[in-house]
This record gives C-alpha cells, sequence and structure tokens, in this order.
C-alpha cells in the first residue's frame, strides 16, 4: 500500500497539464468484457481527464472483440489501452516494439494477480467439471487470458480434455466476451464457462473486481443464482500500454495520470478498474514472460 502510494504521488507530479506536442488527437482502446456501452460509459470520466491534461481531442474505441483493440494498438489507430496478459502477449509477439506496459491494477491485498473462474448455475445440479462431462461449456474471446488461454491450458492439465476429436465436454462455444458468458450461462444458453474476477471479497457481490462484479453491479445477474465450478491458478494482470513512439511527455503524462487515478477520482477509478482496487502500479515487460510463452505455445 504505501509503495503503491508513493508511486502515485511521484506520478501526480507529472500530470501538470501541459499541451501535448506532436499529437492532434489522443485515443483509448478499451477491451470487451461487458456490453460497448457500458464500457464506454465507465471510461467517460478518464476520457475527459485525458482531455484537459493533454489539451487536445480524446476519443474511446470500444470494439467488438479483443482482436480489434490490439490491431488498433499494432495499426497505431489507438494509443493507450488496458490489455489482458495474453492481448498483451498477442501484441508483442506480433511486434515487439508497439507498446510498452507501464502499469498494472492492484488488488485491494495488494496482489496484482486474478483468477479464471468456472461458472454454472446454482440449479443446474454442476458443482465441479466432473459434472461437465457431455454438457456445454463456454469460453469468451480467443484473445482473452482468463477466458480462453489460462483455462483452456490448465482444464485438460487437471483431467478433461478439450482437444478437437475428444469427447469430454458435449461442446466447447465461444461467446464473445466475459459479459457474454455470464449472461449465456445465467440464461441456461450453455451449461458453464470461464470468466474472470481477482477472487477476494464476497462471491454474492461478484468478488471484489472483475467481469462478475460488473455484470452485478449492472444488474445483469443474481451471484445467488451461480455458483462457482472451478477456479485457475493465479493469472498476473494485465498491463496498461501506450504505443511506443506516442511523445515522451504524453506517455510521462499518462502513466501520472492513471497512477494518481483512485487517489484523485476514485469514482472514476471504480469503473475503470472493473471494481474496487488499491490502485495502479508500475509493471514492465518481464512480468508477462511466463503468458508470452503459452500464448506461443499454443499458437503452434
Amino acid at each position: 500500500m504505501k509503495k503503491l502510494l508513493a508511486a502515485a504521488l511521484a506520478t501526480t507530479m507529472l500530470t501538470t497539464p501541459v499541451l501535448a506536442q506532436d499529437i492532434t488527437e489522443f485515443r483509448i482502446g478499451i477491451l470487451g468484457g461487458e456490453n460497448a456501452q457500458d464500457r464506454l460509459n465507465s471510461n467517460e470520466c478518464l476520457r475527459v481527464k485525458t482531455e484537459e491534461l493533454l489539451g487536445v481531442e480524446t476519443k474511446l474505441f470500444a470494439p467488438a472483440d479483443y482482436n480489434g483493440v490490439i490491431q488498433g494498438l499494432l495499426g497505431g489507430t489507438i494509443d493507450m489501452a488496458w490489455l489482458g496478459a495474453s492481448g498483451y502477449a498477442a501484441t508483442y509477439l506480433a511486434d515487439p516494439e508497439a507498446v510498452v506496459p507501464v502499469l498494472v491494477k492492484v488488488n485491494v491485498d495488494g496482489s496484482y494477480g486474478y483468477h479464471s473462474i468456472g461458472i454454472a448455475r446454482a440449479d443446474s445440479g454442476i458443482t465441479t467439471l466432473d459434472d461437465m462431462e457431455g454438457k456445454v461449456f463456454g469460453f469468451g474471446d480467443p484473445n482473452s487470458t482468463s477466458g480462453f488461454l489460462i483455462p483452456s491450458i490448465e482444464i485438460p492439465a487437471a483431467g478433461y480434455p478439450m482437444a478437437e476429436g475428444s469427447d469430454y465436454f458435449g461442446e466447447i462455444r465461444f461467446t464473445g466476451g466475459h459479459e457474454q458468458t455470464i449472461v449465456a450461462v445465467a440464461n441456461g444458453e450453455i451449461d458453464a464457462g470461464v470468466t474472470w474476477a481477482d477472487g477476494l471479497g464476497d462471491w454474492e457481490d461478484g468478488y471484489n473486481s472483475g467481469a462478475l462484479r460488473k455484470a452485478v453491479d449492472a444488474g445483469l445477474v443474481d451471484m445467488n443464482d451461480l455458483v462457482q465450478i472451478w477456479m485457475s491458478n493465479p493469472i498476473p494482470e494485465g498491463p496498461v500500454v501506450l504505443r511506443t513512439d506516442l511523445p515522451e511527455d504524453v506517455k510521462m503524462q499518462m502513466v501520472g495520470l492513471m497512477a494518481s487515478l483512485s487517489a484523485t477520482d476514485p469514482d472514476c477509478a471504480y469503473g475503470v478498474m472493473a471494481g474496487e482496487a488499491l490502485g495502479f502500479a508500475p509493471i514492465g515487460h518481464d512480468a508477462y514472460l511466463s503468458i508470452i510463452a503459452a500464448r506461443e505455445a499454443k499458437s503452434n
């Protein structure tokens, strides 16, 4: 906590409003996980703060899938995004020089990990993956860490095969994102699926932060209607990344803004960070080497 506050205070000194030179606008990409309008609403306060700070028009982009943000960063049409670890790995593997990771969300307990959470309806009779034989299992997005990469590795390793031709699960289905998975399970469209949460706090609240918490806040689901059937090992939280070729003053100002957000505007921080968290702290590329290796191995 003290280290996080010190980092926030140090970087806040960089956020004196200065007209950013050499850019005419700033573009923030927002990953999927909830519907586009809710994503835009949750990040509107960040857009306004960025525009005031940099002195240039700031726009939010909420593509239909994770790849839209990844391609925007690679193509230079998005300047900043909070990526999942797998999304960062995909970006890095496509172009190691495209973006630089600068910050990571820190949980209320000081950690910066989270979990892939397997969920089913409470009235389904499904309580563990042992009950999923012959049933429909849902992933979110192919570029999601918790919604695909990690569960697609850990669940088969635990004895529940998912490879093409295996017959344990009746069907493997992609829903399109975390919110879609949660709603599909709640509505009985699929038997179970995976989403993300920090695993801290109360189940009834959808934990402290993550897609379940956002779904509860939006009134999309009552957690008493769901049951947890699986939890992954801790996953490193994905980084806030900035386009490498942005002017250095812009990078410093945005790091300062994001690092101080929880201290200067807790309500805005709650929406941006998908629930309760301490804030953002510095992070570097080396924190994601294991995820990059897993992503590379999965693609081979």
